[in-house]
């Protein structure tokens, strides 16, 4: 049997419309369970949710993919190009490929983050043998 990740990885070669997926982005995770998690992988894009606590921060960084952020709940300092802006629960933020970046939780947040495409040429290095599109084990969350 396929898992998820070939399932719509087959769909999506051969053409057909792979099934309606949702997730309840509101919802909290598996109690004592930390780090990011990989909603869905696709050659067109990779969906995570990222919930940080307060004053956690992701230092400046860079992803060669488009990375498209939404603050789902709580506020967040995003420092691009020298700039920081606050941004709260219903901001957008789109960033071009490679642009650097960092954010600061100012409280409690969760972030969606999408990569586009997935993943983008040159993200992994070939000594890596990584399958872009499996999803890690201990980092999904089906949809229902």
């Amino acid at each position: 049997m396929p898992t998820f990740a070939e399932a719509v990885v087959d769909r999506l070669r051969w053409g057909t419309m792979a099934r309606m997926q949702r997730w309840n982005l509101t919802e909290n995770h598996e109690p004592g369970r930390a780090g990011p998690w990989v909603l869905f992988s696709t050659p067109e894009a990779r969906g995570v949710v990222v919930d940080l606590a307060a004053d956690d921060e992701m230092g400046d960084h860079r992803v060669r993919e488009r990375a498209i952020v939404t603050v789902l709940r709580g506020s967040v300092d995003f420092t691009c190009n020298g700039e920081t802006v606050t941004c709260e629960s219903g901001s957008l933020i789109v960033l071009e490929p490679s642009e650097r970046h960092a954010v600061r939780a100012l409280e409690p947040a969760r972030l969606l983050l999408i990569l586009a495409p997935w993943p983008a040429p040159d993200h992994y290095q070939a000594a890596e043998h990584e399958d872009p599109h499996e999803l890690p084990v201990h980092a999904t969350q089906e949809p229902g």
